[in-house]
């Protein structure tokens, strides 16, 4: 598949092309944050693949177009894409702008505009198909590619924000929420990642950070807080190998309070 970009179809048809295919998601729901570095597209991989091994169809587009992680964790790097059909693994249909460039190295320079074309032509275009559940990983921050992606989709179930418990991080946060709120984007709530360290060793966890700021965050903007994912060496070396923590850690502690989590996001998805 090529992105034709200079020729990309009238708005008309690509809102038309976006409602069609998204009539066919029963739930979409988007995955931000405030900050780069905190583990957004982990949390978005494994939110994927936890829901996957529950028997959902599920969809994942990477829409960090300039620094898309989603193929590295997948362990899709060397794969590309051929026509307008996703690549699938771990039970998971993948989209990605890393499927479309020549190298992994090659650097994705768009302006405004073109990466707001290019966000509707992965939406409307793919071959998504019948699916339970379409993740969206949008880069951090709220410029031009989660703007695309809130105002795109109709019937969005929510938004998951993902923080870690530093302060800087936290603010950052806050005004991802504001953010949401000026798009009526429902917040589904905020996940704190990297709270803690699980020993290897003797399996204690131990802070590593100031704690706190997550919980004073959520509590002064108003919306739920999810859970939080302690850090564990296991869990990076499951990134690096490309394969999903709910498939190389499952026996961890940390990937038990990971499922919580999804669990409490399919409760509140299930009671809109």
């Amino acid at each position: 598949m090529g992105l034709d970009c200079a020729h990309a179809p009238q708005n008309d048809n690509e809102d038309a092309m976006i409602s069609e295919r998204m009539l066919r998601i029963k739930h979409k729901v988007a995955v931000l944050s405030g900050k780069g570095g905190v583990g957004k597209s982990s949390v978005s991989v494994n939110l994927s693949a936890s829901l996957a091994k529950r028997g959902f169809k599920v969809g994942l587009l990477d829409a960090d177009l300039h620094g898309p992680s989603v193929p590295t964790l997948l362990g899709l790097e060397s794969h590309r894409m051929q026509g307008y059909d996703p690549i699938e693994a771990f039970g998971i249909k993948v989209v990605s702008i890393g499927f479309l460039v020549a190298k992994q190295e090659d650097a994705v320079v768009w302006r405004g505009p073109m990466k707001h074309s290019v966000i509707k032509q992965l939406l409307g275009e793919m071959n998504w198909g019948e699916l339970d559940y379409l993740i969206i990983d949008c880069p951090p921050g709220t410029g031009d590619e989660p703007l695309s992606v809130l105002q795109s989709i109709e019937g969005l179930d929510g938004v998951v924000v993902v923080t870690t418990p530093q302060k800087v991080a936290a603010n950052d946060v806050m005004r991802s929420i504001s953010f949401c709120r000026l798009l009526n984007a429902p917040i589904i709530g905020v996940v704190e990642n990297m709270a803690g360290f699980v020993c290897p060793h003797c399996h204690k966890e131990t802070s590593v950070f100031p704690s706190g700021e997550a919980k004073r965050m959520s509590l002064t903007m108003n919306v739920p807080q999810l859970g939080s994912i302690p850090m564990d060496p296991a869990l990076a070396f499951s990134g690096d190998i490309g394969m999903p923590w709910t498939e190389h850690c499952k026996d961890s502690v940390t990937i038990k309070r990971f499922e919580e989590i999804v669990d409490k996001i399919l409760s509140s998805i299930k009671g809109k």
